[in-house]
């Protein structure tokens, strides 16, 4: 079968040296599902994920804007709608969320969504895999970091897609979304406050200065949202992400920053398909040249989403390895899908210190590549930009760029498919720039550290696989004035460790195969700011098999647990989940913090 542009079909376990011998893929559908068999009415599918602030307020209005059949859209250009700020509810508003509904009944295989505002990307999303009984879910992000833009109307609003329906596979996806807009005072709204009366403090030692919203320091890098955001992304007819097809490939977009600029932060969207979807999982080429296989799943397992400035390299993100629902093992994500799987992570660089490169009234190129990448990607960002309203021109420079320069050390040892292949990768960096606006001549310090490490082990003639995966990531910002006060110190660190342990083995019918899995990821993250911080962490354990013939299951067990905990200062939130067969068995959930330590 030909493999389309959104077709998964690509091989991961290889079983012996002979480069016809059966591959199994590590994308498959739901032919079968026990849950299935068991019920005749839709099933609701979920991630779980943060609270957000709205969750339990009543929005001052709704705005439906898009209500779409996404059937055979394969190749065709994305949905767009007209976009206007509701007129009986304009701005401000405390907090905005997207809310995405959808449903989908058949067989189908999991698809990669986004939303664009302006070509702004404001959600990368993917669908749940569908069943004869049908199925839906709910995605709700809080937008309120693009409120420039919500205020804006005569936009488009565009929704990528991609669908394929034949007599195989017949689910078509069917989305609404709507904005919806909140006024109430009980939603604690970023609020803009100038530094400049805060700042009689004398010299001396670095200290936190006065905090920003109500006795707290922000707990993001949107607080307060941009004046302006600009996309760094295609232009094309095929959605407004870039594809990256290989580690050449470093797609640019040309843009002139608004000369009084006092601050930016871009946010980074990718995520990984086709020959790269199972980046992590990929061994290294010599180990498919020696054993003559004939998969196009190699170059290693280490990728890293750069960005770059007029070619010159400003920074970049290891991925957190989303698992979509189709992968591994589709009866793992039955209800409970994936960690990211219905709302991918966007990675945050604070750009501040290239603004001495930037406000000089000239074009600039800013790029994005994929180190060590393989088809495809997809990626784009948005360039955030908070404006000097007391002044036409800021002046600023960079004072000092480290650049990071990527460690990255392998070793490897295998004899026919039997071996161990190991990657530790480090990179290290600091960038120091001030800008001179109305609000003072602040100076912004940025410090970072990554570290990576992979081990992929093949057993048993390859038919037994391990992949363990850490990735850490430290940054730390500081704003200082001209008598070195401390203004700011945003602190954040990521930390995303992945283990998979896959046996293959003959199946019990005729040209099948019996899989055994185990997977456990988490994802942790904690933002600190002066005496304010917040922590995350969400973990997630699976285990089971099925039974597939080709990219099919037939039968199979699976068993999910997931616990996400949540730290704010002094509030707390926990929840539990676990499930078996596709069926909830247990939701619990408390705010009490002694459950969410």
């Amino acid at each position: 079968m030909k493999i389309s542009f959104i077709f998964f079909f690509f091989c991961v376990f290889f079983f012996n040296g002979d480069s016809e011998t059966p591959r199994l893929p590590d994308h498959f559908t739901k032919s079968w599902s026990q849950s299935t068999l068991q019920r005749r009415t839709r099933k609701e599918f979920f991630e779980l994920r943060q609270p957000l602030p709205s969750d339990h307020l009543t929005p001052a209005c709704t705005l439906p804007i898009l209500d779409h059949d996404f059937g055979n859209t394969f190749d065709s250009p994305p949905v767009s709608v007209p976009y206007e700020v509701p007129c009986h509810c304009k701005a401000p508003w405390t907090r905005v969320v997207l809310e995405v509904q959808a449903d989908c009944k058949g067989e189908q295989y999991d698809r990669i969504a986004a939303v664009w505002l302006g070509g702004v990307e404001i959600l990368r999303t993917s669908t749940a895999e569908p069943d004869e009984a049908g199925i839906f879910w709910k995605v709700q992000k809080d937008v309120t970091r693009y409120s420039s833009l919500l205020t804006l109307s005569d936009q488009k609003l565009t929704m990528m897609l991609e669908n394929i329906v034949d007599d195989v596979f017949t689910g078509v996806y069917h989305v609404k979304l709507s904005f919806l807009y909140y006024k109430d005072g009980r939603v604690t709204a970023p609020v803009v406050e100038n530094f400049g009366g805060e700042l009689g403090l004398g010299s001396g030692n670095p200290r936190i200065a006065a905090t920003r919203v109500v006795g707290e320091a922000p707990l993001s890098l949107y607080e307060p949202p941009a004046d302006w955001i600009v996309p760094i992304s295609s232009d094309g007819d095929r959605g407004s992400w870039f594809r990256i097809n290989g580690e050449s490939d470093v797609l640019t977009k040309r843009l002139r920053i608004p000369p009084n600029t006092r601050r930016a932060v871009l946010e980074l969207y990718v995520s990984s398909h086709g020959n790269d979807e199972f980046w992590y999982s990929n061994p290294p080429d010599s180990y498919i040249r020696n054993n003559n296989l004939t998969t196009d799943r190699g170059n290693g397992a280490f990728r890293e989403v750069y960005v770059t400035i007029d070619g010159n390299f400003v920074g970049s993100e290891v991925p957190y390895p989303v698992i979509f629902t189709g992968g591994i093992n589709p009866l793992f994500w039955e209800p409970i899908v994936a960690i990211g799987a219905f709302d991918l992570p966007s990675y945050d660089f604070e750009f501040t210190p290239f603004l001495g490169l930037l406000v000089d009234g000239k074009d600039h190129n800013f790029g994005i590549g994929v180190s060590y990448g393989i088809p495809f990607w997809l990626v784009d960002a948005n360039l955030h930009l908070w404006l000097d309203h007391n002044s036409e021109v800021v002046q600023a420079k960079l004072v000092r760029q480290e650049s990071p320069v990527l460690t990255l050390t392998r070793s490897q040892k295998f004899k026919r498919l039997d071996g161990t292949f190991k990657l530790e990768g480090r990179r290290k960096g600091r960038y120091i720039g001030w800008v001179n606006s109305s609000e003072g001549n602040l100076t912004t310090i940025i410090s970072r550290k990554v570290k990576y490490r992979n081990q992929i082990q093949f057993r048993r003639d390859g038919n037994h696989k391990t992949i363990e995966q850490k990735i850490k990531s430290k940054t730390q910002v500081k704003v200082l004035t001209e008598s070195r006060i401390l203004l700011s110190r945003p602190f954040i660190k990521w930390q995303y460790p992945l283990k998979i342990v896959t046996s293959t083995g003959p199946g019990t019918g005729q040209g099948t195969n019996l899989i055994t899995t185990n997977v456990t990821e988490s994802l942790g993250k904690r933002f600190a700011n002066g005496n304010s911080s917040i922590f995350v962490y969400n973990s997630q354990v699976c285990g089971g098999n099925m039974e597939v013939k080709d990219h099919s299951v037939v039968s199979g067990f699976s068993e999910t647990t997931q616990s996400f905990r949540v730290r704010e200062d002094s509030r707390c939130f926990s929840r539990s989940v676990s499930a078996n067969n596709g069926k909830l068995l247990s939701d619990s959930s408390s705010t009490s913090c002694a459950s969410s330590v």
